[in-house]
């Protein structure tokens, strides 16, 4: 559909783009990503015929760009440029009905009504057909960008080139305006070319990326292929991290920033644990990286406090989160800054132990309720059915741990509190095999990230070996306890 073969060019003689190649589909949509002053919008300039290149050709449909008419090379290509400040004294009708342009003929040209659909339909799926009497002029930079979109759209190109189209919107503009336009290129056909400055969404709604370094393609292919650490570390000259999108395959990146806020540089310990009748708390004086299979705010985050909560050996609730927000409230604890379990067992019974490491000290803290014990190997042949008890672990780090030494550490963990069940001959009592845990069980990691770099966590690193001891050791006693309290000892 679109192709660009060696094209360079610039202003007043100085290049700008240098040598760039590349094909872009009938469907596809390519984002153009690079820093301020890469070349970006040069680029697209060249590609529209905005600018006559220096050297190289841009083909549509086989042909050079320049073999055509303006008329008939607007009834092929849709350019949508920045938003500048000036805007004219026409009516947002009347700005849209101007992509209609190229489908008149004569000198006395007549508004068919396949003209007005075509501009109904662009106001529509640009959200501005409520403003379609008013003046363009009066309408805020978010408004007018949406209104150039819809002359674009309803000139109904096939080739859509688009300089930055999200600029001046709100986030959820910048949604509908991108699902909109990916929506036409998926339905219909149409060819996307668009320049971005977030990363994050050109990497989320299109097929491929070409990132553009000092006028030439540092490299194009698809999201996963582009938007790399490395890469964006090395053209744009500021550190990220790069994570996965959590509904698409897709990458994202974080800015990191270098500014260092001050911060209680405090080690925690066991003595920061408080217990009652009622809960294991405990707060942290900064927010800590954690990673976990809470009732409340499980997976990974930044959180401050930290609940196991007792509840009573008959709770039942339909709505087990929403019953336990509106605990945590009661009890003055925010839900965003909250990281909250459950157990049926007596929070008085918590094991709290700490443990020293060359790396930073950590602490672990577990309550055991073996009486739902499981042998996982042997779940798949029996009825499960409810039954009291729960293994909670917490490990609270001193320390900057890694992606991978979050993930290691829940291995550790959990291996050790499989051995610490096999040391105490806990049973599964469905299928009379050794127990592996219970059906309930829920762990946390969490670290100040400050301090010693700890990247794995393995038992074959230091603090692997310190939280493979505090939880086999947390454990047992734990179990130990709560058999006492059984009467089973």
């Amino acid at each position: 559909m679109l192709e660009i073969k060696k094209l360079s060019g610039g202003y007043n003689q100085k290049l700008i783009v240098h040598d760039v190649s590349f094909q872009v589909s009938k469907g596809e949509m390519l984002g153009i990503l690079g820093p301020n002053g890469s070349g970006k919008s040069t680029l697209l300039k060249l590609m529209s015929g905005i600018l006559t290149p220096s050297s190289g050709e841009v083909l549509i449909e086989g042909k050079p760009l320049k073999s055509y008419s303006s008329k008939e090379l607007a009834k092929r290509l849709a350019v949508l440029p920045q938003l500048h400040n000036q805007a004219f004294s026409h009516t947002v009708f009347d700005t849209v009905s101007l992509g209609r342009y190229p489908h008149q003929s004569g000198w006395f040209s007549t508004w068919s009504p396949e003209d007005e659909m075509a501009t109904q339909e662009a106001m529509r799926l640009t959200a501005i057909d409520q403003y379609e009497k008013h003046l363009l002029e009066l309408l805020s930079g978010g408004e007018q960008q949406r209104v150039f979109v819809a002359q674009a759209l309803a000139q109904q190109a096939p080739i859509l080139l688009l300089d930055e189209p999200t600029n001046h919107l709100d986030i959820a503009h910048q949604k509908q305006l991108l699902d909109t336009i990916k929506t036409q290129a998926i339905e219909n056909g149409i060819t996307v070319i668009s320049i971005f400055h977030d990363i994050n969404l050109a990497s989320l709604y299109c097929d491929r990326l070409l990132l553009m370094d000092q006028g030439s393609i540092k490299v194009i292919g698809e999201p996963h292929e582009v938007v790399k650490k490395s890469l964006v570390e090395t053209v744009y000259e500021a550190r990220v991290s790069t994570n996965p999108h959590p509904e698409r395959p897709k990458p994202q990146i974080t800015i990191l920033p270098d500014v260092n806020e001050k911060q209680d540089d405090k080690q925690i310990t066991a003595s920061n644990f408080q217990v009652t009748d009622d809960y294991v708390l405990f707060r942290a004086e900064n927010q800590l990286k954690t990673w976990s299979s809470a009732v409340i705010n499980a997976g990974s985050g930044w959180y401050r406090n930290f609940v196991n909560r007792r509840v009573d050996a008959s709770y039942h609730c339909d709505n087990v989160q929403e019953e336990m927000i509106e605990y945590l409230a009661a009890e003055g604890l925010s839900e965003a800054d909250t990281v909250g379990m459950m157990t049926a067992v007596k929070t008085t019974d918590a094991i709290i132990k700490e443990y020293k490491t060359p790396l930073g000290n950590l602490v672990v803290m577990v309550t055991a309720g073996v009486g739902n014990a499981v042998d996982v190997s042997r779940a798949h042949e029996v009825e499960m059915f409810p039954s009291v008890g729960t293994i909670n672990t917490w490990i609270v780090i001193n320390g900057e741990l890694a992606e991978e030494a979050f993930i290691q550490s829940v291995i550790t963990a959990t291996e050790a509190k499989t051995k610490a069940m096999a040391h105490e001959q806990v049973m599964d009592p469905r299928t009379g095999t050794l127990a592996t845990g219970t059906s309930t069980d829920s762990v946390l990691i969490a670290a100040t990230q400050k301090g010693s770099y700890i990247k794995y966590a393995g038992p074959i690193t230091e603090i692997g070996k310190k939280i493979g001891q505090g939880v086999f050791e947390c454990t047992v006693e734990a179990i130990q306890v709560y058999k006492k309290a059984k009467g089973w000892v």
